[in-house]
């Protein structure tokens, strides 16, 4: 994974690409003395990092879409953002990420069916707090939107919890976000991750023995164990062993 970049940094990046353009158009007509060609070195220099872009950004896209939750893990604020933005691309919703500066507490604005939802991604390595929630339906005001979201890499406090269920905010936790990585990358380590102990069965193969979906670690009030990710379809479990 790149270096972690925040929302701040995204902004230097963009006022630093600004300033290269400006720099370079005084750089031309100080050479020039002419616009037009000012104009064609700074647009010549803005295509090629425009190409650059693109293709960076192709890359990052085949990158994110082969990504595991261990892979979510390791990502910065930003990167789990354009994440979910393919996850929600993969699940039939228009998708797009808010600006880098006064995104009013909403950081992916989704759409399907004629509902504008609005999304916080929180890549944390705890759980969530009331904080998210608060954020996230303040963003349902401002953007008029008919749902709210809090996604996350991990869990959620019993605070959050409570208040996710007066506000009328879904809340989308570890367990189920393996499930829909699932069902954008089949074939990632996600089915079996490293994390995972053992099976009992030395037949095991990582699928479930009732409907063939994939089985992935849940935790219940005994511990974790392995639920088929087709729930509640399919309810097989298996218990785990070191």
């Amino acid at each position: 994974m790149s270096k972690k970049r925040t929302k701040k940094q995204q902004r230097q990046l963009e006022d630093g690409i600004k300033l290269l353009l400006i720099l370079v158009a005084m750089a031309s007509f100080k050479l020039t003395q002419n616009l037009y060609a000012t104009g064609v070195s700074v647009g010549a220099v803005l295509l090629l990092m425009i190409v650059l872009a693109v293709l960076k950004n192709k890359k990052k896209i085949e990158r994110l879409r082969n990504s595991g939750i261990e892979d979510i893990d390791k990502m910065d604020g930003i990167q789990f953002e354009h994440y979910l933005k393919e996850l929600y691309i993969s699940r039939g919703y228009a998708a797009e990420v808010t600006s880098a500066s006064g995104d009013f507490g909403a950081d992916l604005l989704l759409k399907k069916d004629g509902k504008k939802i609005v999304v916080q991604a929180k890549r944390y390595s705890k759980d969530v707090g009331i904080i998210a929630v608060q954020e996230v339906m303040g963003a349902k005001s401002y953007y008029q939107a008919d749902e709210a979201w809090v996604v996350s890499n991990n869990y959620f406090t019993k605070a959050a919890r409570g208040l996710a269920d007066k506000g009328q905010v879904l809340l989308v936790d570890r367990d189920e976000l393996v499930e829909y990585i699932l069902l954008l990358n089949p074939g990632s380590a996600t089915q079996v991750p490293s994390k995972m102990i053992q099976s009992k069965s030395s037949s095991f193969n990582g699928t479930c023995s009732k409907c063939g979906s994939p089985m992935i670690v849940r935790k219940g009030k005994r511990g974790e164990f392995l639920g088929c990710s087709s729930f509640p379809k399919c309810r097989n479990t298996m218990d785990l062993s070191i």
